[in-house]
């Protein structure tokens, strides 16, 4: 059984910074790309980041970069997401979902497995 565990979520001040994890487990992810979406209150849920789990090719949304940075640990199976810098408009449940290759990353529909999601609440 795949599962996809987040955690490191919580409250933190405006300008400060939150490590998000991912464990993994259930499959090998080989092939796989690995992405962190957000949901905003009362928004849609919305791409962040991706990176590759073989080649750790990375991307991600244009409200982040330079800020947050993803990377994976394929010893530990985890994936993570280094936030810096953070804004108030970075307030949402973070989730981890992982997608077979080849796949249009932006588009949560076409994820396989999903986490259950860790909530980021930055004040201002």
């Amino acid at each position: 059984q795949v599962q996809l565990v987040e955690s490191g979520g919580g409250l933190v001040q405006a300008g400060g910074s939150l490590r998000l994890s991912c464990a993994a487990s259930g499959r090998t992810f080989s092939g796989y790309l690995m992405s962190w979406f957000r949901q905003p209150p009362g928004k849609d849920r919305e791409f962040v980041a991706y990176i590759t789990w073989g080649g750790g090719s990375t991307d991600y949304a244009d409200s982040v970069k330079g800020r947050f940075t993803i990377s994976r640990d394929v010893g530990k199976n985890t994936v993570n997401l280094s936030m810096n810098s953070l804004k108030p408009e970075d307030t949402a449940v973070y989730y981890c979902a992982a997608a077979r290759v080849p796949v249009m990353f932006t588009a949560h529909n076409q994820y396989d497995y999903w986490g259950q999601g860790t909530q980021v609440t930055v004040s201002s």
